[in-house]
């Protein structure tokens, strides 16, 4: 497993990830579009890759500019390989070295998504519109992990 910062040529399989998972799942793939992948990788923040056998199999994205987790994801096939988690920790690593600010993410309710968070040390603060459950980290939290 190699974690990699994302190219612009990684979006066609990000795209694939992102559509592969069996829960959080687009209702409409077309909700996120190419454009707002490079929008939030390169523009608003950074972004992360997996590859295994140079195929990319998970990928994290994180928004400086709304301090929020905007992506992170593990193609079902790969899952429980640790490859979430180290994307995971890449990525606030990096936030944290840009940024003092707390930082958000929303996730569907009983999900393992959920599960993942709260044993990463993330805190519950409320809802995230209508079905997700709003999710916290402060610097303090992180460095003490």
């Amino acid at each position: 497993m190699i974690i990699r910062e994302a190219r612009p040529e990684d979006i066609p399989q990000i795209q694939i990830v992102r559509n592969s998972v069996k829960e959080n799942a687009l209702s409409d793939p077309g909700l996120v579009t190419d454009r707002d992948c490079e929008l939030f990788m390169f523009q608003r923040g950074k972004g992360w890759v997996s590859e295994v056998n140079h195929k990319i199999v998970g990928f994290s994205i994180v928004d400086l500019k709304e301090h929020n987790i905007w992506a992170l994801f593990v193609h079902p096939d790969f899952e429980n390989k640790g490859i979430g988690r180290t994307l995971h920790n890449t990525m606030l690593d990096w936030y944290f070295e840009h940024t003092k600010e707390n930082i958000w993410l929303g996730t569907s309710p009983q999900t393992r998504a959920e599960t993942f968070y709260r044993k990463s040390g993330w805190e519950e603060i409320g809802m995230h519109g209508k079905k997700e459950i709003k999710f916290e980290m402060t610097l303090k939290s992180w460095k003490n992990k």
